[in-house]
């Protein structure tokens, strides 16, 4: 687990604009505030991502999600908040207002709540959500180390954080919340 130092360095990184790697329930992850533009940017070029796909958005809670999902239903709120057997990934329908940049061709939007201890309190101190996206180049297997996210990315991000990822932990599960359609197992 990082220190709580090593966590403050980590926020300011990304309140200057930064990209940092850090462990989530699953695998690495690539993070940055997801309302700078340029620093979205970095990651799609790091991960040779085309922005057309979208990104994922990660919170400590509901609150951090709410600016960027456009949903009055309380029972599909709810849903959000409930614990899952994994981690779980919903497609929200979008706020008219979200840089197109988060997500990409789609009118909707990926969102969690982690349960991840080092991204919740990033999400925390930072004060907003993050972007969370797998710490990996388009077709490599994602970072499961600090090891493989140096191999990966060398000096180009802007922070890394230890801690424990699980390979026997598929990536998270996405769900479409208004349909119920699974579209990632």
């Amino acid at each position: 687990m990082p220190s709580p130092w090593q966590i403050r360095q980590a926020v300011r990184a990304l309140s200057a604009g930064g990209v940092i790697a850090y462990p989530t329930e699953t695998v690495f992850g690539l993070g940055c505030d997801p309302l700078d533009g340029q620093a979205v940017e970095r990651i799609l070029e790091l991960k040779q991502r085309p922005q057309e796909k979208g990104l994922i958005l990660i919170g400590a809670n509901l609150q951090q999600l709410l600016p960027y999902i456009d949903i009055q239903d309380q029972s599909q709120l709810s849903k959000l908040t409930q614990a899952m057997p994994r981690p779980t990934t919903w497609i929200c329908p979008l706020r008219s207002d979200v840089p197109r940049w988060l997500c990409g061709k789609h009118h909707s939007i990926a969102v969690r709540i982690t349960t991840s201890p080092v991204a919740q309190q990033l999400c925390q101190q930072l004060g907003s959500a993050i972007v969370s996206t797998s710490a990996n180049p388009a077709g490599l297997n994602p970072a499961l180390s600090l090891l493989a996210i140096h191999r990966y990315f060398g000096h180009r991000l802007d922070g890394a954080l230890s801690g424990l990822s699980s390979a026997k932990i598929a990536p998270s599960k996405i769900i479409d919340l208004i349909s119920g359609k699974v579209i990632r197992e």
